[in-house]
């Protein structure tokens, strides 16, 4: 969100430039950040910079506390994290107008279901490593509110930005060059590719459709929503990491994942990484049975679908690719490796799981009515 406002960018730039000319201090990185995260919060709204501080302090108490209690810590755990997951959702049903209350702006949620999942993370290294996880509040605010990923991702990782923050802040000329490329590719998907496809969608979808012109609608939705997601996570890697962080790869060639589970390890990687290590991992210590992973893959898959919105859409979309995951799992297809078998068989696995992908991916769109028009128009062939 912040990239298509010439402000923010040229806040995001400045701030760049006096990391660059202070790099001499030491602590410059964690000290100035801190600053240049909360200003430009205050600036953008005051609603949302208070929301945060509040937010962003009490869960770090909370992650103190967990870090030191000894007893019933499961317990406290779970409750950090149910709490967490609970004020979200209350959230959202605000925003969705389903519970009112005068004190509520729709700017709260602004970044919240991303950041939510790095509160999580945080209270997950908090309660596997005791009073080894180490992070002092002003790391941690930093964690929460960096500017970069605040909105969209790329997810962090706790432990790597608390990694990360301990390094002080060197770029060399080729760090800065790949940034900077990185950054222009990822406005140009943004600002003209996705503004071009956006509008010829409209156009066309605002007519009657048939069969071929749902399925192109289909293709270039799903082409639509590759560039818009990883045109946004292109600008925030390369903004990341110009302040210093090494910012995780958040689409790994997707149109080359032979399977559905390949595909959400590819796909918003940062996100299917995070599902996969703070559910499937936490339930399955050992080596889970197929039936097992099964179980385990229709239900992340469901969570992502609600994380993505409240609706009956994104839960049957989740539960969709749940269902094939499970199958992949069940008959032993989760994963192809390329080098063990033909060119043939593994392109045709790779189209098959992009049209298992495409069926579904236009429910992004964000409206039921252009959803159902869509796929109502798969059964209007133009000859009937």
């Amino acid at each position: 969100m912040w990239y298509l406002n010439m402000n923010a960018v040229m806040a995001m730039s400045g701030m760049i430039l006096v990391l660059a000319l202070t790099r001499w201090w030491p602590h410059n990185k964690r000290v100035l950040l801190l600053a240049f995260n909360l200003c430009f919060l205050l600036v953008f709204s005051k609603k949302l910079f208070v929301f945060y501080l509040i937010y962003t302090l009490v869960n770090y108490i909370g992650f103190l506390f967990l870090r030191r209690v000894t007893k019933w810590r499961l317990g406290w755990f779970i409750t950090s994290i149910v709490l967490n997951v609970a004020a979200v959702s209350c959230l959202r049903l605000f925003g969705m107008n389903i519970l009112e209350n005068p004190l509520f702006d729709t700017v709260i949620l602004l970044g919240l279901i991303y950041n939510v999942l790095k509160v999580i993370d945080a209270y997950y290294f908090a309660y596997f490593f005791g009073r080894d996880a180490q992070a002092k509040a002003i790391d941690y605010a930093n964690f929460i509110l960096f500017v970069p990923t605040f909105t969209s991702g790329p997810i962090l990782k706790f432990k790597d930005f608390m990694a990360d923050t301990r390094q002080p802040y060197r770029l060399n000329a080729a760090q800065v060059e790949d940034s900077v490329k990185r950054i222009i590719k990822g406005m140009f998907k943004k600002i003209v590719l996705v503004t071009w496809m956006q509008d010829l969608f409209n156009h066309m979808q605002a007519q009657e459709l048939h069969t071929h012109q749902s399925l192109f609608l289909m293709i270039w939705f799903y082409a639509l929503i590759f560039f818009d997601f990883s045109g946004y996570s292109d600008i925030a890697i390369g903004f990341g990491r110009l302040m210093g962080y090494n910012m995780p790869e958040n689409f790994k060639k997707p149109f080359q994942s032979p399977t559905l589970t390949q595909f959400w390890r590819n796909w918003h990687a940062t996100l299917g990484d995070w599902f996969r290590e703070h559910i499937f991992m936490f339930f399955s210590r050992q080596a889970p049975s197929r039936w097992t992973a099964a179980g385990l893959s229709v239900l992340i898959m469901v969570l992502i679908g609600l994380w993505h919105g409240f609706s009956w859409l994104y839960f049957l979309y989740g539960l969709y690719h749940g269902i094939v995951m499970a199958l992949e799992n069940l008959l032993g297809k989760s994963t192809v490796n390329k080098k063990k078998v033909s060119r043939a068989y593994f392109f045709s696995r790779c189209l098959l799981t992009q049209a298992i992908v495409t069926f579904s991916v236009i429910v992004y769109s964000g409206s039921e009515e252009t959803v159902f028009k869509i796929y109502r128009g798969l059964f209007h062939w133009p000859w009937a």
